[in-house]
């Protein structure tokens, strides 16, 4: 049996934040799976890859079977060049990547392979490169999906510690412009500046209504200050600041509400804005219970369902009438310097999604049958 830390070993090491690398860890995908005799069909979006692979029945015999997506991404976010030299220190793989969400990947990849001969469920395998990208309205995952790669159900393998991830926050950015007035710098009580006054309403937008408000998977929307910029001379006090802020709401919010909230603060000027909507499937779907019985299965214990602090791609499938939900391996640190996933539970999840795939038949079967939800997890789960 292939083993999947190895094959997440070699994904880690290609820089995948960089687009020359991009394409060549595609190619090293692409290559894995032909020559474990799985067709994959290679697609360019804005100049970089998506890949394409299908396993399962075929001719008549696909069109009446069950089509699961496994959606996952090759792109990472930049880091240190050792970042990309993976180590093994006890159950942890250390690099870019290896949990947000190489090994994730990899595991799918292996499942892929898992699932080739059995004739039930078609399985469509979607590799993209752009997951991580700013422009969230260009990602490739929304054109593939419009150009009719999707399916009746699909699983994007971004990190959730084996829970799985039935919401998720949406994104609401905005670019705020801050107005003060000029002076000499040896003079700053005469002007006004433009800098501190971005910094206090910052932190005014934290105090604001909608960033009290709760939920049952999550605590609190979450608000982030990512950029600011401001002042054209060290001597000068500065009359004009933009900062970009980020929040994250919750489903249950109304982002045109807290858009009103925010230019309600006086010297606001809110120029430029992106919404990215939420996710939100349910729990007693009779997929996700599928789904939550292979995993607690797998795990030996009760699958949980969450609330993923981040955005993903997952709204791209939401937005074509597929459910769909989020459901990745244990580890921790993504984005950050340590960023690490657990090997065993690499194994475990390449598992679940097995016998996720080979069950599905039956399970949609007894899908008129007692609803037993998921649990949910108290409170948030954090992702990239």
């Amino acid at each position: 049996m292939v083993d999947e830390r190895v094959l997440a070993e070699r994904l880690i090491g290609y820089d995948t934040s960089r687009p020359e690398e991009l394409v060549a860890a595609a190619g090293f995908v692409k290559g894995w799976l032909e020559s474990r005799d799985i067709e994959v069909r290679h697609f360019e979006h804005n100049g970089l890859p998506v890949l394409v692979a299908e396993v399962g029945p075929d001719g008549n015999a696909a069109a009446q079977a069950p089509c699961v997506v496994l959606h996952g991404h090759l792109d990472v976010v930049p880091g240190w060049p050792q970042q990309f030299e993976p180590r093994v220190e006890g159950d942890r793989l250390i690099g870019r990547g290896a949990y947000d969400m190489k090994g994730g990947l990899a595991a799918m990849m292996c499942a892929l392979k898992d699932l080739e001969r059995q004739e039930r469920v078609r399985v469509r395998f979607v590799c993209v490169p752009d997951e991580e990208s700013e422009e969230m309205d260009e990602r490739s995952t929304r054109a593939v999906v419009r150009d009719g790669l999707g399916g009746d159900f699909a699983i994007t393998g971004e990190p959730t510690d084996m829970h799985i991830g039935v919401q998720a926050k949406g994104v609401l950015a905005m670019r705020i412009d801050v107005r003060g007035r000029a002076a000499h710098s040896s003079t700053p009580w005469l002007g006004d500046n433009a800098v501190l006054k971005a910094i206090d309403v910052f932190r005014a937008i934290e105090t604001l209504p909608f960033a009290r408000e709760s939920s049952e998977m999550f605590d609190r929307p979450s608000i982030n200050l990512g950029r600011i910029a401001g002042g054209d001379a060290l001597n000068k006090v500065p009359e004009q600041c933009s900062m970009a802020v980020d929040i994250r709401y919750l489903p249950e919010q109304d982002p045109e509400e807290i858009l009103s909230q925010v230019r309600a603060i006086p010297s606001v000027e809110v120029t430029r804005t992106f919404i990215h909507p939420p996710v939100i499937v349910s729990r007693t779907d009779p997929y996700v219970r599928a789904l939550r019985d292979a995993v607690a299965r797998t795990i030996q214990g009760e699958a949980l369902s969450v609330g993923r602090d981040g955005a993903s791609d997952a709204a791209a499938f939401l937005a074509a009438g597929i459910p769909v939900v989020e459901f990745g391996p244990a580890g921790a640190g993504h984005h950050g310097p340590e960023e690490w996933v657990s090997v065993s539970s690499l194994a475990r999840y390449r598992r679940a999604l097995g016998d996720f795939i080979r069950a599905l038949p039956m399970r949609l079967g007894d899908a008129e049958g007692p609803a037993q939800g998921l649990k949910a997890i108290e409170g948030g789960l954090a992702a990239g």
